[in-house]
């Protein structure tokens, strides 16, 4: 018979769940909308009860009946909510990029010092606040579980977390307590059984790990491409480099690395360019030669600018142009996004790995070929994060390993090579795109 486990991915606009059985197929799938609140173009934050407590026990729920041996939880970071002592939240859920966890640090990887502010704007927000906890912390408590983190996650709080674990000094600096903040420990650890006598609960891992660990973009000159609420770039190289604005990461398997980054031309950006542009009606058509350029920037840009300031603009626009030449403009952007990291990188990429929501928009996955110029291999299943924390559920249950074996389930659902004809026109655009990019018509990249 076969063995179930369940992954649950808090996300920026839904929670995704996925059961798996034994050899990665999906058995019952859910997801649970949430609304992503922007009080101001620089403000970024979820109802934390609704998004990060509630949200998750609706999704495993609306999976219906089924065994289920363990449950873990992966969610973005970085993220911050004060809460009660029953560990209800009672401030916002403050998100990545939030202008309230902003220092004028330099920018990498793990927002150093992001963390830090969300927890000082918290504390003063809710000075008796029980504890202050990330996403993942809040839904494991809600789950039965202890409010607990994986490392990785808690790397992302640098400097408030370090080497000693939470930082005394900079906890103290903030108006907490280190015992206010989650505990820690290894994604795949058991941590508790849902609601106290129900499936194993393993600890998760940040969503972005989850989804590498089931993308199977693991062959030097791979670029992973997750399209989500956040467009990121990771391409596979076998030597460590750097480049200006990109960030490089080591990977577990030794002598592989990985250098790109993290856009806002992702989902929230194609979901706002759309409601701009209107309907598009199944007859309209668009002539390759006639798209306009989109600055991809509503609130701002992060690699390889690192410049919130920046903001969207729609270029060689005109008279004749609809909703659908709109459209596609956005999703060449995107497009072009990834093509600049690539380029910026100075890897030679072989193709692009496609994971993520956005891999259901087929006209955003086309131009993805179209603009990159190299061929689209579509994940089998958008929900790749659920996916991979459900093998992290499966370590806790003692059914694997090691999260790192997570690759055998790893599957390409189809492969799009570009349009001759788009490609070469998109080429020209993309000469545009960079050269607005580098110099915003609001005023020079800071």
């Amino acid at each position: 018979m076969a063995r179930v486990t369940v992954g649950l991915d808090i996300g920026t606009t839904s929670v995704k769940a996925a059961a798996v059985d034994d050899d990665g197929n999906i058995v019952a799938r859910a997801r649970v909308p949430h609304r992503l609140v922007v009080p101001a173009p620089d403000r970024f934050e979820h109802d934390a009860d609704q998004a990060w407590r509630r949200g998750p026990r609706r999704a495993l729920a609306a999976l219906g009946d089924l065994d289920i041996e363990a449950v873990s939880v992966s969610a973005m970071v970085p993220s911050l909510t004060a809460v009660n002592r029953r560990g209800r939240p009672v401030t916002p859920g403050l998100l990545y990029g939030d202008a309230r966890g902003r220092t004028g640090a330099p920018p990498g990887p793990a927002a150093e010092g992001e963390v830090v502010e969300f927890l000082r704007w918290t504390a003063r927000e809710a000075p008796d606040a029980s504890g202050f906890w990330p996403a993942p912390a809040v839904a494991n408590r809600s789950l039965g579980g202890p409010a607990v983190i994986d490392y990785a996650t808690a790397f992302t709080c640098v400097p408030l977390f370090g080497a000693e674990g939470w930082d005394q000094a900079i906890c103290s600096d903030c108006g907490v307590r280190p015992d206010q903040l989650p505990g820690l420990e290894e994604a795949g650890v058991a941590i508790g059984r849902v609601d106290g006598d129900g499936p194993i609960l393993g600890c998760g891992a940040i969503d972005v790990m989850c989804e590498q660990a089931v993308a199977g973009a693991d062959r030097v000159g791979d670029v992973h491409v997750l399209c989500g609420t956040t467009l990121i770039v990771w391409a596979l190289t076998d030597h460590w480099r750097e480049a200006p604005g990109l960030w490089t990461v080591g990977r577990a398997d030794p002598g592989t690395f990985l250098i790109g980054g993290a856009s806002n031309a992702g989902g929230l950006f194609m979901d706002w360019a759309g409601r701009l542009a209107g309907k598009v009606k199944h007859r309209d058509t668009v002539d390759p030669e006639r798209v306009p350029v989109w600055l991809p920037y509503p609130r701002g840009e992060r690699t390889p600018y690192h410049d919130p300031g920046r903001r969207a603009a729609l270029v060689g626009l005109d008279l004749t142009h609809g909703p659908a030449a709109v459209q596609r403009a956005a999703w060449e952007a995107s497009g072009f996004v990834v093509r600049h990291h690539i380029e910026r990188a100075g890897v030679a990429a072989q193709r692009v790995v496609a994971t993520g929501g956005g891999t259901r928009v087929a006209g955003w996955m086309q131009a993805l070929a179209d603009t990159t110029g190299l061929p689209v291999h579509v994940s089998a299943f958008p929900e790749g994060a659920a996916v991979g924390a459900a093998f992290i559920a499966r370590v806790a249950a003692g059914l694997e390993n090691s999260p790192e074996d997570a690759g055998r389930w790893a599957r390409s659902g189809r492969v799009i090579e570009p349009d001759p004809r788009w490609a070469a026109a998109a080429s020209g655009r993309y000469a545009r795109f960079r050269q607005l990019s580098d110099s915003p018509p609001d005023g020079p990249a800071r």
